[in-house]
Order: C-alpha cells, then structure tokens, then sequence
C-alpha cells in the first residue's frame, strides 16, 4: 500500500502543468496521451511518468487480491460475513489491476469496469468486513470498517451525481477511494505489530525451557 502513495507522489511531481487533488482524478495519473479530457470536468492530463503509475495500480491489485486470500483467520472469523466480505475485497484488488493495464485514455470500458470494482466492490466489502473481522480485532476497528465503507459508499455516489461538496471532483473521488486504502494499511500494520508481539513473548519462553 505504501507503494501506492510513493510512486503516486512521484508521478504527480512530474506534471509540467500542477496537478491537483481537487480538480484531477486519481486515473489522471495513468493516461497515457497528453490531451484535454472533457469528462466527468474539463482538465488537461500530461503524466509523464503514466507509466510507473499504471505498475502500481496492478501492484497494489495484486496484493489486495493475495491479502484477502491469505489472511485467513488470522484476520476473519467463519461465516457467511467473513467470506463475502473478502470477496468483494478481491474485486477490489482485481479492480485496480484492470485499471492500471487500461489506462482511462486506451480503453475507458474496462478502465470504467475496474473503477466500479474498487469504489463499488471494495467499499461494500469494507461494511461487510466489519461484520466480518475476527472477535480479537478490537471492536473500535470493526466499527470504523463499517463506517469507512459506507462514508465511501456515499461519496462515489455524490462523485458519480457530481455533487463534490466543495471537495472538487478529484476531491471527491479520493474520499470514495482511499478508504479501503488507509484499511489495508491499517489492518496490516496492526498484524505486523501482532506478529512482532508474539515473537517478543516466544523469546522468554524459549530461554527457560533452554534453561531447564
């Protein structure tokens, strides 16, 4: 995930004309022809650097989809909740592959298709996830899940109705996205955090067993 935000910092640094959070889509990015864009508003897209932006796109895909299939129980309880959830988490993942080997420029189809994946998709993942998660999460995180998801649910609505709230359309589009990005991260940072914990207990136990 911190990939993304890496190379989305690099590409947009490369725009000879600024690019804008608030005025530019998240895809603005991956174009790969230089030329004024009339839709969904008005704005001209030169991204040098589209190219490395279309690999991160696919990247964190790639690894969305393995995150959902391998978490497992260390992340999800049984049931129904848990593997719908994971699911449309992967359509997500499958979402920002689709996106970033069809840049909205070369093929606005299936571009469109991986966008409605992962706004779609991945943010009604997110509400089921909370139901989801695994009874050791701690209750504060399922309920931000939940509440990420449906915050997003609604600005892809206003973003799609072109209702931008003052937030711009790229604005808007961010709040609809980066949600289940900032979960991804979250969640796992906090299972790297559990992994080093348990390492930390296993230390002491082994010395005394060495001991005795």
């Amino acid at each position: 995930m911190v990939q993304f935000f890496v190379i989305h910092g690099i590409a947009e640094s490369a725009w000879a004309r600024p690019y804008s959070w608030a005025g530019n889509n998240i895809s603005d990015l991956g174009n790969v022809h230089c030329a004024l864009q009339p839709d969904p508003e008005p704005r001209y897209i030169c991204s040098p650097e589209h190219g490395l932006m279309n690999f991160s796109f696919v990247a964190l895909g790639v690894l969305l989809v393995v995150g959902a299939a391998l978490t497992g129980g260390a992340l999800w309880r049984r049931g129904r909740a848990a593997a719908v959830a994971r699911l449309l988490l992967a359509g997500a993942g499958v979402g920002f592959v689709l996106a970033g080997l069809a840049p909205a420029d070369v093929n606005e189809n299936q571009h469109v298709l991986g966008a409605l994946l992962i706004m779609a998709a991945g943010n009604i993942g997110l509400v089921v996830a909370g139901f989801g998660l695994a009874e050791h999460v701690p209750a504060p995180l399922r309920w931000v899940t939940t509440l990420l998801g449906a915050t997003a649910i609604t600005a892809f609505g206003l973003f799609l109705s072109r209702h931008y709230l003052g937030l711009g359309m790229g604005g808007m589009e961010r709040v609809a996205a980066l949600p289940l990005l900032f979960w991804a991260l979250a969640v796992g940072v906090r299972g790297l955090m559990r992994r080093a914990g348990r390492r930390q207990e296993a230390i002491p136990a082994e010395r005394l067993s060495r001991a005795g």
